[in-house]
């Protein structure tokens, strides 16, 4: 990721107050494939962030929308009153819920994943990046990143994804827009 993007994504979160307790929340949404988890892990990198990655936790390839409103009740909801959240995470090997991860109240979170930029989040959050590429890119990744695993789900979970954004209406609400492979 390039430097000064980072630069600007800390600036930013560092020039406004936490929305969730003590804890600053960031968000990086946008389609499978577009690049969220590198500028995630580039942004927790260069910060010291806690990250919560959304893969880990949607229930199986049919699963997108029961994170969102999970992570809302579960994890941010909690640390915005000073205790730790809690939440299921998802054995996609075994395709069955696996042990919760513990989130800490802690001075910035990233949310890395399809959804995390939802209505039901928005309220706990301090930035809102929306990441994306054109879709025969996007989809390049995600095969290449996951395999023949996500080659026979790519469709169904891309459905999933364009029925949530536009209901959610995500990339509008985005602070910041990030363009990734073209």
């Amino acid at each position: 990721m390039p430097d000064a993007l980072l630069d600007r994504l800390v600036g930013l979160v560092s020039d406004r107050a936490p929305a969730c307790g003590s804890t600053s929340v960031v968000a990086i949404d946008g389609p499978s494939g577009a690049g969220k988890s590198e500028l995630a892990g580039a942004l927790v990198a260069r910060t010291g962030a806690a990250l919560l990655r959304f893969d880990d936790l949607y229930p199986g390839w049919h699963g997108l929308d029961d994170v969102p409103p999970r992570v809302a009740a579960e994890v941010l909801a909690p640390i915005a009153v000073g205790q730790v959240g809690s939440i299921a995470r998802w054995s996609w090997v075994r395709d069955a819920p696996a042990p919760p991860v513990r989130c800490p109240p802690v001075p910035l979170l990233v949310l890395d994943g399809v959804g995390s930029g939802a209505a039901a989040i928005r309220p706990f959050l301090s930035l809102l990046v929306w990441v994306d590429a054109p879709a025969p890119l996007r989809r390049h990744r995600g095969l290449a990143r996951d395999g023949e695993t996500y080659a026979p789900w790519w469709d169904v979970w891309a459905s999933q994804e364009a029925t949530h954004f536009s209901r959610e209406g995500t990339a509008a609400f985005a602070d910041v827009r990030v363009a990734t492979g073209g």
